[in-house]
């Protein structure tokens, strides 16, 4: 069948019909082969009608402006339709460097559509498969549950996956895989704001059991805006992109911090001394790559050298979005437009030159680029190794080498993920009248789709390391001996296994290892190692500010943040003293962590040292961090309204004098010493950020016992002898500082509880208080959500109301109309306690009710409103129990009604 399709432009079309019928008889007469993944051709699996007449005839939109730089000069002169190659085929059309090789590893029909990789402890590698992506030039379907997880193993150990299981299915567009442990992923899907942890408990190779691992990294809209590629990096943080803070696992659950925009669109990775990349998209540059974001955004002039922006691709079709005015005279790409999965080589069995270099895919230029940095003065300035031969790393010719992600593997080899695939831009951009859409139709490549190869970069003479991981089964001792292995993935995986397990047991040898041993990388390790597991003490980390190498003292400034935050806010004078380092790279580091811990005299210490230092470095982010400084005053004195604003400044000062002493300076818990904290953690906690009775009646009547299992050292007494505005006030502060974000508690709300359990004498227990609060409903499939207007939103999209629980919401068809309503019929009656959503500054509804029922005909209202902007909460006084839930407008207006994550609360579902 390839044969026929590469010489159909040869011949007519009477005459390929006659070869068609003929090779199909000869066919029927014998037994077809057994065909090897990687010979199978996706031509074979295509209709043979496909592209017949070969020569479309493509008509200019009517819109398009030919005078513009975007169509001018376009040659719609109808070309041979491009046909998928075979795995063998593609791998012949790769440009390579000198010595270099690429195989297969993993191909289509065993994989579809595959756009990330992630490797577990035991070596096996996740695959995300994006099945629902691009099906066709208008992105049908695009957000339907088709999408999958899949996990593969190379039992025989000869370098090809040979055995896969669909590890979690049924998923819609999913937007990163993370590995977690044995038999554990986490996982988000698009529109979305909850990072789920996936178990597979019976080890059948199937996920069995979903639990909320965090929420509030969702974001709405087209699917290449969303989150993705959620990191663990070398400081025991978690960081996507997009979203504007980071996450990290704690024995005591999720907290997360404030951090920079990264900027990145798909890809973050992290070179060997914990420098953060986020790859851009539609920039097709590396974003972000300064310094770690959580101290903030920086733009360095010339960062990317002269010529950095011009690709070197060999296919030259002008399928580029930007059109005519990004391509080059011989119909390649000019400037990069597109860039997709990124790596920063740190394996042991490609040469060491490729060490420590960025590497990343431009799948629209077809091609993998390798980037060099070179450190001037604290920053950091990179350029294309090959710019100067006009060449890439990478190169390919075949047009359908999608590059979407990259990996250093345990191997030690570089694995590069191929979509393999007609289009690679979202739906956005092939509309009708589009210049892409009119050179994807010239070409006929919208239906080249399924496919998918995962390709191993190795070196010749340089075999790729055959030790398979084991990690899972491994002592802790065992682990901590990868963390000076020469393969960055195996140092990053035991850390995280370390920490995962909290076995402190090898605390005094992960000490050692990080004073003595000579691998610095294993130091700087067993550094993070200490700092994940609560290991560090002051005296340990001193003697890590005075070490000979400048690296290590940078890293122990970062590491010790930690202990700051625990409550040793006598580091203030050590790192005074570090922002007078003879290296640029540590007294920088000194800065930032002044003004990331909101030391008082950070602002005086900087502006001394831009006074003193000149180097462009210090200068640069020492301005930048008095300019943040002062944005942070204007923004403090504008996020709150008047009212919160009050409530929050006496909660802060309540905490400082009265919580923090057992809860930790910034809400982590203060440490006891033995490794343990004295009291909860209070950042991040979906305990305090969910319904705001549990925090309000802790504090009214005290908590005692364990806690989800836990001891604590210290007991959480009653409050009750402070008055109404004292809770309100130091509950809100709570709920709204140290990385959490959550309604604000009134007086008259504490008043209320109060008065409610004024009976009390004793202390809650855990058990007690939990079965008392209302808990959140999690929408499932289970649950029918209608609406009486509901309106078709951007390509790919469904008229589902479902979407209001969801980050991109929900929008009417028409303006609000009084009688107008939204349903929710759930699979079995609740006892609803309070209903929230988020609405924008003009489609809230402008009034409302709340009513239920229980046969979907006969109504109570339980509680009416006026929508706002922001966060909408109302409380259900007297709850009833009902299966039928309602929104009714009451009023008219002038906007659409649109909502987003709407959240039900109900009593007794524990």
């Amino acid at each position: 069948m390839d044969i026929i399709l590469r010489f159909r432009t040869l011949i007519s079309n009477a005459h390929l019909w006659a070869i068609i019928c003929l090779i199909f008889t000869l066919q029927s007469c014998q037994q077809k082969p057994n065909t090897s993944t990687l010979d199978l051709d996706p031509a074979e699996r295509l209709d043979p009608n496909r592209g017949l007449p070969p020569y479309p005839q493509i008509e200019i939109p009517e819109q398009a402006d030919m005078e513009s730089p975007r169509w001018k000069g376009i040659d719609l002169t109808p070309v041979p339709p491009v046909i998928p190659k075979s795995v063998r085929e593609e791998q012949a059309d790769f440009v390579l460097r000198p010595g270099y090789e690429i195989h297969p590893v993993l191909t289509e029909p065993n994989i579809k559509e595959p756009a990330a990789i992630q490797f577990d402890g035991n070596g096996r590698m996740y695959v995300l498969e994006l099945r629902s992506y691009m099906q066709d030039i208008d992105a049908t379907d695009e957000l339907q549950p088709i999408s999958r997880i899949s996990r593969w193993e190379d039992t025989d150990n000869d370098g090809v996956y040979d055995k896969g299981v669909v590890f979690l299915d049924s998923l819609v567009f999913p937007r990163f895989v993370v590995p977690f442990g044995p038999n554990t992923i986490l996982t988000m899907e698009s529109n979305e704001d909850i990072v789920y942890k996936c178990i597979d408990t019976d080890d059948d190779g199937k996920v069995d059991k979903k639990e909320v691992f965090a929420s509030g990294l969702g974001r709405s809209g087209n699917v290449e805006h969303q989150t993705s590629f959620l990191t663990w990096t070398l400081d025991n943080w978690m960081y996507s992109t997009y979203n504007p803070l980071r996450i990290r696992w704690t024995p005591e659950g999720v907290i997360k911090e404030a951090t920079g925009v990264p900027y990145g669109q798909w890809g973050v990775t992290q070179d060997n001394y914990g420098k953060i990349w986020f790859q851009g998209g539609a920039s097709g540059v590396p974003e972000n790559f300064q310094f770690p974001t959580i101290y903030g955004n920086y733009r360095v002039k010339g960062q990317f050298r002269d010529g950095f922006r011009v690709p070197y691709s060999l296919v030259k079709l002008e399928d580029f979005e930007p059109g005519m005015r990004e391509v080059k005279p011989d119909g390649s790409l000019s400037n990069v437009t597109g860039a997709a999965g990124n790596d920063v080589y740190r394996g042991h069995r490609l040469p060491e030159d490729l060490v420590g270099e960025y590497i990343y895919g431009e799948p629209v230029g077809r091609i993998v680029r390798r980037v060099h940095t070179e450190l001037e003065e604290g920053l950091t300035y990179i350029q294309n190794v090959y710019e100067k031969e006009e060449a890439e790393f990478i190169q390919s010719r075949d047009p359908l080498f999608r590059p979407t992600d990259i990996a250093t593997a345990p191997d030690g080899t570089l694995y590069i993920v191929d979509m393999y695939r007609g289009i690679i831009q979202e739906g956005n951009w092939t509309q009708q009248g589009s210049y892409l859409r009119t050179k994807i139709q010239q070409y006929q490549m919208d239906d080249i789709i399924e496919n998918g190869r995962i390709w191993r970069l190795s070196y010749r003479g340089m075999e790729r390391d055959k030790t398979q991981p084991r990690m899972f089964e491994e002592t802790t001792e065992e682990l901590v001996q990868h963390l000076h292995h020469p393969n960055g993935w195996w140092r990053d995986k035991a850390q995280q296994l370390i920490i995962l397990r909290q076995d402190k047991s090898v605390a005094e040898t992960l000490k050692k290892m990080a004073l003595e041993q000579d691998n610095l990388l294993g130091r700087i390790h067993a550094l993070w190692t200490l700092e994940g597991l609560g290991s560090l003490d002051l005296s340990f980390i001193r003697k890590l500010f005075a070490d000979a190498d400048p690296m290590v003292r940078q890293q122990a400034i970062r590491a010790s943040e930690t202990l700051y935050k625990y409550g040793s806010v006598d580091l203030v004078e050590d790192y005074i003293k570090m922002a007078e380092d003879e290296s640029v790279e540590v007294a920088i580091q000194a800065l930032q962590t002044l003004y990331i811990l909101d030391v008082k005299t950070a602002e005086k210490v900087i502006s001394t040292k831009l006074k003193d230092e000149s180097s462009k470095g210090i200068q640069l982010v020492g301005q930048q961090l008095l300019d943040n400084i002062a944005e942070k005053s204007k923004l403090a004195a504008s996020q709150f309204s008047m009212s919160e604003k009050k409530l929050f400044d006496k909660g802060k000062e309540i905490y400082s004098s009265f919580c923090a002493t057992c809860h930790g300076v910034q809400g982590l818990g203060t440490p006891t010493g033995n490794g343990d904290v004295i009291a909860p953690a209070l950042s991040g906690s979906p305990r305090i950020v969910g319904h705001p009775e549990y925090i309000v009646k802790t504090l009214l009547h005290g908590l005692t016992g364990t806690i989800e299992g836990k001891t604590y050292e210290g007991i959480m007494v009653s409050m009750a002898s402070n008055d109404d505005d004292w809770i309100a006030s130091v509950t809100s502060y709570i709920r709204n500082d140290m990385g959490n974000k959550a309604s604000f508690v009134s007086e008259d709300y504490v008043t209320e509880l109060r008065s409610q359990t004024q009976d009390r004498t004793e202390s809650y227990t855990f058990e007690e208080l939990s079965s008392e609060v209302p808990q959140p409903l999690l929408m499932d499939k289970t649950w029918k959500v209608t609406a009486s207007s509901t309106a078709l939103q951007g390509v790919g999209s469904t008229r589902d109301p479902g979407y209001g629980f969801g980050y991109k919401g929900w929008k009417s068809d028409e303006a609000i109309k009084s009688g107008m309503w939204y349903q929710v019929e759930f699979p079995q009656p609740y006892l609803l306690s309070t209903i929230s959503f988020e609405s924008n500054d003009k489609n809230h509804p402008l009034a409302y009710a709340i009513e239920v029922s229980n046969d979907g005909q006969n109504w109570t209202e339980k509680a009416s409103a006026k929508g706002h902007k922001g966060k909408n909460t109302v409380d259900i006084k007297n709850p009833i129990q009902a299966k039928f839930v309602r929104f009714l407008s009451s009023e008219d207006g002038e906007e659409q009604w649109a909502m987003k994550r709407i959240l039900f609360y109900a009593r007794g579902i524990n």
